[in-house]
């Protein structure tokens, strides 16, 4: 819209200025001329880009009415070609060139005039198209090399999403292969133990202990293996249906308690204060969670800390968040014969504490003992 205005500006300083050395007749020629400029101007300024072929139209018969419309028409002509393919910008252009050949024809020129402004706008048309030509294709150019870059893009996109897939797959397999098969012999030469007669008893307690909670890992496995599976059910050692069962229910906080008691079965020396008022009332997802940090504070303790004093803390405080602290003292020096890990736990930790929003703090305290301290937010 400032070009529109500057274009009408012009006109009416052109006018002025002729007014003053003009005739009245040819005073009032230059007045229809910049007006008839500026409209065109104003007209293909706003509509060229929308309806080029129509604005193009409009302009190659404006040209016969007024001589300020020649060179607009030559724009719209460009824009034509910049956005028209080549075969409406060479019928326009010869439909151009025609009115300016009628035009040349009727105006008092002479011979050598007359050939020399068609040469001119001939070639100065020619110039137009091709140059708007080169632009149209240079923008399609761009616009299919971003197409392709795009179709490459989800192209490895979905190549990495495949091979992720098929590498999960791998996992599964490997996972079942291996560790079913060892956990299963683990649950077989426990159950012989707990039932052998002359078995002590506490030796029968305890490998009563190693089934149940062999057992258990077999049911975690087969649950890992059907996600990294995407579903797609996965039979345990021994199974003869290989169809994926119901799921098992997920642990709340509620079952806290019988974690703990299932430690001290083990033999750990665990404590748990649970000042949680009412358990059942903390969400679903937010208990999940809250039963794995324990159990992975637990783990940590026998890893790292065999035969230490551990206390698990639960309260909510405040009413807004469940606040889990486990302490448990560090022995002096590296514990006997410990127990092999990846040291990702409490990275999953952390992971699933970031989901509800919450806090995880772990490390050695000042009196040598390790806290791991987690913050979980409830649903207000």
């Amino acid at each position: 819209m400032g070009v529109t205005a500057a274009a009408v500006l012009l006109g009416l300083l052109m006018l002025q200025a002729s007014r003053e050395d003009l005739p009245q007749g040819e005073d009032i020629s230059v007045a229809w001329d910049v007006t008839v400029g500026a409209a065109t101007w104003t007209v293909l300024l706003l509509w060229r880009r929308r309806y080029p072929v129509a604005v193009m139209l409009v302009m190659a018969f404006a040209q016969l009415t007024a001589s300020t419309v020649l060179g607009t028409a030559a724009v719209a002509l460009f824009s034509v070609a910049m956005l028209r393919p080549w075969r409406t910008s060479l019928y326009l252009g010869v439909l151009n060139m025609a009115v300016i050949v009628a035009e040349f024809w009727v105006a008092p020129l002479s011979g050598p005039d007359f050939r020399e402004g068609l040469i001119v706008f001939g070639l100065m048309y020619a110039m137009l198209v091709s140059t708007g030509m080169l632009v149209r294709s240079r923008r399609m150019l761009i616009a299919s090399l971003k197409e392709r870059a795009r179709v490459a893009e989800s192209e490895q996109r979905l190549r990495v999403e495949e091979a992720r897939l098929l590498e999960r797959e791998r996992i599964a397999r490997e996972m079942h292969d291996v560790l079913a098969h060892r956990i299963s012999l683990l649950a077989v030469h426990a159950g012989a133990l707990e039932f052998r007669p002359d078995a002590p008893t506490d030796q029968r307690e305890a490998a009563g202990i190693i089934r149940r909670s062999a057992y258990e890992a077999m049911e975690d496995l087969r649950e890992v293996i059907g996600v990294l599976r995407d579903g797609a059910g996965t039979a345990g050692a021994g199974d003869a249906d290989p169809s994926p069962g119901p799921e098992r229910p997920q642990p709340t906080l509620k079952d806290v308690a019988a974690l703990v008691e299932e430690s001290r079965l083990a033999g750990a020396h665990v404590t748990l204060d649970d000042r949680v008022p009412d358990p059942a009332a903390v969400p679903a997802r937010v208990g999940r969670h809250a039963y794995r940090i324990v159990q992975e504070g637990l783990t940590n303790a026998r890893k790292h800390a065999p035969g230490a004093h551990v206390r698990v803390w639960l309260d909510v405080p405040d009413g807004t968040a469940l606040a889990i602290e486990i302490l448990n003292p560090l022995p002096p020096g590296p514990p006997p014969n410990p127990l092999p890990g990846a040291g990702a736990g409490l990275v999953g930790l952390g992971e699933r504490v970031h989901t509800l929003g919450g806090t995880l703090e772990h490390g050695r305290t000042d009196d040598g003992r390790f806290r791991l301290r987690a913050h979980l937010p409830l649903p207000t």
